[in-house]
Parts: C-alpha cells; sequence; structure tokens
C-alpha cells in the first residue's frame, strides 16, 4: 500500500511539475526580445526606438535589445523582420519608408508591405522643416518660391535618399510651386547638415530634431513646417499649408510591428505594454525631445492608419512622376 502511494504521488508531482514547466514555457516574454531598427545608430529613428526598447524592458520585465539592420531606405531591415521566426521575440521599427513610401517606390521588395507584419502600436509623428542656408536672400515660403522660378535648375536641394520623408516633401513642394531644383543625396541626416550648413546645397527639407537648433542660432533659416498646424516648440514658424499650399502635409511616424503570424497572445501583451509606455509621462518627454510626438495607436486602428499612409503615398508618388525602380 505504501509503495502505491509513493506512485501515486510522484505520477502526481511529475504531472504538477509538468504543468508549471509547460506554464512557464508559455509565459510570454520569458526571454530578451530583439528589436529590428532599420537605419543606423545615431538618427531619429534609431534614438526614438531606444528610448521606447528601454521603457519596453521595464514595462516586459526583459531585456529588449536593439538590432540595427540598415541599408536601402529601410528596406533590408523590414526583409529581415519579415523573414524572422512569427514567435512575438522579434519586434520592427515599422515606420513610413519601408511600410508606405517603398511599395510606391520599388516594384520588387523582399517583403509583403501589406501581409507580412502584424502591428503592435503606432509611436509617434513628427513634421518636416523647409529649411535654407541664411545666406539665400528670403525669409518666406513665397520668397524662396519667386527666388526658385528665377534660378531653375540653380539651386541644390539635399536629402538622405530617395523615398525618404524629406525627399518626398520638397518633391510634393517642388510639383506645387511649380519649381526646378536639383536633388543630391547624402548618406544620413549628419552628413546633409553639414552640406547646408557650408552652403553646399542650398536647402532641403528636414526633421525638427536636424534642424531645430541650427534654426534657433540663425545658422540656418526655417521657412515652413509641414503638419497642419505649427509646430508647438517653433511657434513662429508657419506651417507650408497656411504659406500658400492649403493641402500641403506631410508627416513622418514611426510604430511597432512583428512578424505577421506573431501568437495573438504575444501581440496583446506587446500592446498593454506599448500603450503603457506612451502613458508614460517621462517617455513622452524623451520622444518630444528627440522631436518626435507620442501617438498612440494600436492593434486594427494602427493597421487602418498604415493602409491609408500607403495609398496616400502611392498616389503621390504617382502624381509626382517618379517611375517605380
Amino acid at each position: 500500500m505504501k509503495r502505491i502511494r509513493f506512485v501515486v504521488v510522484c505520477a502526481l508531482l511529475a504531472v504538477s511539475g509538468s504543468a508549471l514547466a509547460q506554464s512557464a514555457k508559455s509565459e510570454f516574454p520569458n526571454r530578451p526580445l530583439r528589436y529590428i531598427v532599420p537605419f543606423p545608430p545615431g538618427g531619429a529613428t534609431d534614438i526614438a526606438a531606444r528610448i521606447v526598447a528601454a521603457a519596453l524592458g521595464d514595462a516586459l520585465g526583459k531585456q529588449v535589445i536593439i538590432d540595427n539592420r540598415s541599408g536601402a531606405a529601410g528596406t533590408l531591415g523590414a526583409e529581415i523582420a519579415a523573414r524572422a521566426t512569427p514567435d512575438g521575440y522579434t519586434m520592427f521599427s515599422c515606420n513610413i519608408a519601408s511600410l508606405a513610401v517603398s511599395p510606391a517606390l520599388y516594384k520588387k521588395l523582399g517583403y509583403d508591405p501589406a501581409a507580412d507584419f502584424a502591428p503592435v502600436g503606432l509611436i509617434g509623428s513628427n513634421p518636416n522643416l523647409l529649411a535654407v542656408h541664411s545666406s539665400m536672400p528670403v525669409t518666406s515660403v513665397a520668397q524662396f518660391i519667386d527666388y526658385a522660378k528665377s534660378r531653375p535648375g540653380r539651386i541644390h536641394y539635399g536629402s538622405a535618399g530617395v523615398g525618404t520623408s524629406p525627399q518626398l516633401s520638397m518633391e510634393l513642394f517642388r510639383m506645387n510651386a511649380g519649381i526646378d531644383v536639383v536633388h543630391v543625396p547624402y548618406k544620413g541626416g549628419g552628413a546633409l547638415l553639414v552640406a547646408l550648413l557650408s552652403s553646399e546645397v542650398q536647402t532641403m527639407f528636414g526633421t525638427t530634431l536636424l534642424l531645430q537648433a541650427p534654426g534657433r542660432a540663425g545658422k540656418v533659416r526655417l521657412l515652413g513646417v509641414t503638419s497642419k498646424t505649427r509646430h508647438p516648440d517653433l511657434p513662429d514658424v508657419p506651417t507650408i499649408a497656411e504659406s500658400g499650399m492649403p493641402d500641403f502635409e506631410v508627416i513622418s511616424w514611426q510604430g511597432l510591428c512583428t512578424p505577421a503570424a506573431a501568437p495573438e497572445r504575444a501581440l496583446a501583451r506587446l500592446r498593454a505594454a506599448l500603450a503603457t509606455v506612451l502613458a508614460s509621462p517621462e517617455t513622452t518627454k524623451q520622444l518630444a525631445d528627440q522631436g518626435m510626438q507620442a501617438t498612440p495607436l494600436m492593434g486594427e486602428k494602427f493597421a487602418a492608419f498604415i493602409r491609408s499612409e500607403r495609398a496616400k503615398w502611392a498616389k503621390l508618388v504617382k502624381d509626382v512622376g517618379i517611375e517605380p525602380q
């Protein structure tokens, strides 16, 4: 009888241990997570992702490790993320470039922007600023347009590459204004700013993070902002919409996605954690310090936003006359 009891107890312990082990295995997350950023370290996307990653690590109780995979205007990192194991442990800094603009610019991508990702949530957005070198004799959007029209093909504008939000901002502006300016691409915002400061290029669109400080210092002149309303940190800079182009609006955005087949329990946990992070005054201030306004939009609402952005940029690229490569 004692032996029978012993066997029963051992069996119960084995079952209990197996159940506990299975429960521990099913908990998410139970190991560090990877956060793929499709741009180099030090840029606006990378800095914002690192702020969110640190806060997510605290919210999830596990380390979130940034993995920079730059190249091809953000599409290389997107392809790597799309092919990652869909277990919820790989996250991707999905953004306007990889999920909205690139599908309009490239005939063949290494991923399907509509089918390969599950949206976690929108993190934040930021407008671009139109800046000119301080030596240019213009102080408004209207004056800049007149100046450019009097010098067709002689004004050079810089960007961080074809298909980036600042580059398309200038293409949309050029089309609406009827001006002829020459595009000069650079490798990153830092090199681009140096080019503007040295008058290697005479104008550019860039993020508020990149241009706000040199604008305030008088090193460049800020003529307009691409949002529908004025930027709270630059109330004296008019919107381009109020400067003669009433429908003009370009907003860069950054969100969080996972590979499409990630488990729903993992997605729910990530969405809850991201919502907690973006409700934190500390995190929103850190993002604001980097020129990004926290704009939480979770799950299907974020998915609908991405679809609308993809349609918007497809139309813009077509209207501007850029041929997909």
